[in-house]
C-alpha cells in the first residue's frame, strides 16, 4: 500500500463562507450570481396538488414517486419554519381537494381555494396573501410547486419573474399530463430566468450545513421521502453503535 498524507478534517467549528464577490461584481464582470434561496429569505408555494388533478399525472414512473417529492417538499418546509402559500382550483368539482399530508404538515395554514381562475397570481384573493406576505417578511425568492407544471407551475412562475421576483421551479414536485408539457415548462421558464430545481437538491441547499440546528428535523424528509438515502441511514443507525443484526463470523468489530 502506498504512503499517503494524512487526511485534512474540517473544524466543526466552521462555518459556511460566503461568495468573494458581490452579485453586482459578478454581473459587472459577465458572470451569473449565485442567488440561492435560503430558509430566511424564500417562500415556498404550493399550487393545486390536489386528489383529481394528481390523478392525471403521466410524465413519472409512479404517481407514489411523484407524491412522495410534494411531501417530501412539504415536509422541508415544516422543519426550515419557512412561510408557506396552499391554493387549489375549483377543489368543489373534479380537481378535488388538496393531499390530506400536506394539510396534515401545515394544520395552522389556510387554502386560498379559487374558484376559477387558473393562474395563482392572477387572483385577487390569492394575490392580496402572497403581497402581504411578501410585505411582511420582506423575502423576494419564491419557491413553487404545482399541478400541472405547465399551467399550476409555469404561469406562475411567468408572472412573477415579470414582476421582478426570483423564482424557483421544484420540477420533480411538479407533474405534466404528458413529457411534451413538462418540457415545454421547463424550457419557458429557465429562459423566462427562473432556476429550475428538484425536491431533495433544493432541500440541500436550503439546508447548507448539517451541524446546522435543523439538521436532525430535516433529516425527516430524506428518509421518508427519498427512500434510497432513507435505506441508508436506517442501514447505518442500525449498526453504529449495537449490531442489529449479529455477526456469527465475528467479522464485524
Amino acid at each position: 500500500m502506498t504512503n499517503r498524507p494524512p487526511d485534512i478534517v474540517s473544524p466543526v467549528t466552521d462555518r459556511m463562507l460566503p461568495q468573494v464577490t458581490s452579485a453586482d461584481e459578478a454581473r459587472a464582470n459577465g458572470r451569473v450570481p449565485y442567488d440561492k434561496p435560503t430558509p430566511g429569505n424564500a417562500i415556498m408555494l404550493f399550487i393545486d396538488h390536489q386528489v383529481g388533478l394528481m390523478a392525471g399525472v403521466r410524465d413519472f414512473p409512479s404517481l407514489a414517486e411523484y407524491k412522495s417529492n410534494v411531501i417530501g417538499l412539504a415536509r422541508t418546509a415544516k422543519a426550515l419554519k419557512m412561510p408557506v402559500l396552499l391554493s387549489s382550483s375549483n377543489a368543489q368539482w373534479q380537481n378535488g381537494d388538496t393531499l390530506s399530508e400536506i394539510k396534515e404538515i401545515f394544520p395552522d395554514e389556510p387554502i386560498y381555494r379559487r374558484t376559477g381562475i387558473i393562474n395563482c397570481y392572477e387572483d385577487p384573493t390569492f394575490r392580496k396573501a402572497f403581497e402581504t406576505l411578501v410585505a411582511r417578511s420582506g423575502r423576494r425568492h419564491i419557491i413553487i410547486s404545482g399541478v400541472t407544471i405547465g399551467t399550476c407551475c409555469a404561469m406562475p412562475t411567468l408572472s412573477l419573474l415579470h414582476d421582478g421576483y426570483s423564482v424557483f421551479p421544484v420540477i420533480d414536485a411538479s407533474g405534466a399530463w404528458n413529457h411534451y408539457e413538462a418540457e415545454a415548462a421547463m424550457s419557458r421558464m429557465a429562459r423566462a430566468g427562473a432556476d429550475l430545481v428538484t425536491t431533495f437538491a433544493l432541500a440541500c441547499e436550503l439546508q447548507g450545513d448539517w451541524k446546522l440546528p435543523t439538521a436532525n428535523d430535516m433529516l425527516a424528509p430524506f428518509q421518508h421521502n427519498l427512500s434510497e438515502y432513507g435505506f441508508v441511514l436506517q442501514n447505518f443507525w442500525n449498526n453504529a453503535n449495537q449490531h442489529t443484526v449479529p455477526d456469527p463470523f465475528g467479522m464485524v468489530k
